[in-house]
């Protein structure tokens, strides 16, 4: 088990060099009124051996991890990793973040480490899909049904981004494998310090992906992409299969230079929000911009994009409160200044955190602009 010392040398975060650029781009410094925190004083709390100063700082729970400090860091210091590792250290000693939704998304996350467990996942498939029992590519759907009914009064898009994922995978002559017992990643889990959890949740789901025999695993979720190529090969076991999102995988079909748009469909003008565990956890960036010009949409970009992109403002269902709304407010501020008709994302929290933003009556017009996953506008334009 690491102490504080092993992960501070892991991290790199002897090498900060307290030029504070970390601080200027840090969205919960600047919004942060409680005590002034950063991820430079974070690192010097550490530096300094005492672990307890480091739980109390209001950064430590509150953090994205979102990488933003990371494009700037001039010594690569892995912040956002020091904090994932030292918030399992944490736990170790009994401590964890605030959880939101009355914690109802970490329990069904500790509820599907049960082997026996028995889910009604597939639900949402319907006829006109096309699955296989035996294809070499397996859709991996995440928690997009769980989602659905945890936020349906939000009205997102859940079930319907994997209706979508399927159709367009159709489209490309693809008849994916889908898994009807399927568990929660554990990206949650992992970020928030509970490796218990994330350890039991991982070994179940690669025992049932290892037994598909596919060859890649497709995923609609960054964060999805993230655990299955990332955490499980580093931490849990190889599954030996190539992991890519959605927007990688069309990307790279031959068939894909073939998809059939629907030219009668209006020409939106679109606005997109890079999703920090797609874009700067993973480097994709260019592969949601083609297909959205292929569409036939017209790409408006925010005043902060690509490696600059500000995050929805909530991670893990912990910590989320004045700061994560400020945050929310502050990039769908962004969206409507472009001229935009539509904000697409490839991530489903995104949407579910701009949309709650949406919520306040007293923010009217000033954030008002319909968001949708770049899954669904890419199927109702075939």
């Amino acid at each position: 088990m690491s102490n504080l010392q092993d992960i501070i040398n892991q991290n790199r975060v002897w090498y900060c060099l307290e030029c504070g650029k970390c601080s200027a781009v840090c969205p919960i410094t600047f919004w942060e009124t409680r005590a002034y925190c950063s991820p430079r004083l974070l690192i010097e709390k550490a530096l300094n051996g005492d672990s307890a100063d480091v739980y109390e700082d209001p950064l430590f729970w509150s953090c994205l991890t979102c990488k933003r400090c990371s494009e700037l860091c001039p010594s690569d210091v892995l912040f956002s990793e020091f904090i994932r590792d030292t918030r399992g250290l944490a736990r170790n000693d009994g401590l964890s973040g605030d959880c939101t939704h009355g914690e109802v998304i970490q329990t069904w996350g500790r509820m599907m480490t049960d082997p026996e467990l028995d889910q009604n996942r597939l639900e949402w498939l319907d006829r006109d899909l096309r699955v296989s029992q035996d294809s070499e590519v397996l859709y991996f759907v995440g928690c997009l049904p769980y989602y659905q009914l945890q936020f349906k009064e939000l009205g997102i898009e859940g079930p319907e981004i994997a209706r979508a994922a399927v159709r367009i995978l159709n489209h490309l002559g693809i008849e994916p494998q889908v898994l009807p017992d399927e568990r929660c990643c554990g990206h949650d889990q992992i970020w928030q310090g509970d490796m218990v959890t994330f350890e039991a949740l991982a070994h179940l789901n690669l025992e049932r992906i290892k037994a598909t025999g596919a060859k890649q695993i497709v995923t609609t979720c960054p964060e999805c992409a993230r655990t299955l190529g990332l955490d499980y090969p580093n931490r849990v076991g190889a599954h030996g299969m190539e992991v890519l999102h959605l927007t990688q995988f069309i990307s790279r079909q031959p068939a894909a230079s073939r998809l059939a748009w629907d030219s009668e469909k209006k020409k939106y003008k679109a606005t997109y929000q890079d999703a920090c565990r797609l874009s700067r956890h993973l480097g994709v960036y260019e592969e949601p911009r083609a297909l959205l010009h292929a569409a036939g949409l017209e790409l408006l970009e925010m005043e902060r994009t690509h490696r600059s992109s500000l995050c929805c403002g909530t991670s893990c269902w912990s910590a989320c409160g004045k700061v994560s709304k400020n945050i929310q407010v502050e990039r769908l501020k962004e969206a409507k200044a472009t001229g935009a008709e539509l904000l697409i994302t490839t991530c489903i929290k995104c949407q579910i955190h701009f949309k709650c933003a949406q919520q306040d009556p007293t923010l009217g017009k000033d954030i008002a602009i319909p968001i949708r996953d770049l899954a669904t506008v890419l199927a109702d334009r075939l």
